[in-house]
């Protein structure tokens, strides 16, 4: 499950890319220019503009680091298999017992998001999905009482190599 974690899909890897971006390029210079000018106010033991924009670059410079260190670890993933089975980064619709069609793309643990359809591949659902085909049942075990779902369909994002 570790080799998982470390997987992400080329639109995952630019939304952290571009927060990374973000912050080094934009956030980060017009903090420090604002807490320059909070300094140049005098006391700066009772200057709360001064201490609130030192404790925010402290947080921009730790997700930086944190960034740039996960970047630097993650193996991005363009899967486009033929064999009809189910990987990293597939679109699967999957139907429940009462009949309700859910579409989710398995993705890695730095990009899920269910309200826009994402599931980390290891949640219990993905993981559950994984290797499965279409018409495949499969039982996901929750606290709340298993889950049986039907495969229904399976599709991957088409990637060109832009690098």
């Amino acid at each position: 499950m570790a080799e998982l974690d470390k997987k992400i899909t080329p639109a995952g890897y630019a939304v952290l890319r571009a927060e990374l971006e973000h912050l080094w390029k934009v956030e980060r210079p017009q903090v420090t220019q604002e807490v320059t000018a909070a300094a140049a106010q005098g006391d700066r033991s009772e200057n709360a503009e001064y201490q609130y924009g030192k404790r925010r670059l402290r947080e921009i410079d730790r997700r930086v680091r944190w960034l740039n260190k996960r970047l630097a670890a993650l193996e991005i993933v363009r899967a486009s298999p033929t064999d009809g089975k189910i990987y990293f980064g597939a679109h699967v619709t999957v139907e429940d017992e009462d009949g309700e069609h859910n579409t989710w793309q398995l993705v890695g643990s730095d990009e899920w998001d269910v309200k826009l359809g994402k599931i980390s591949v290891v949640s219990p659902i993905g993981l559950a999905l994984l290797g499965k085909r279409v018409d495949d049942e499969v039982t996901v075990r929750r606290p709340k009482g298993d889950l049986e779902l039907t495969i229904v369909a399976i599709r991957y994002d088409e990637y060109r190599d832009t690098e």
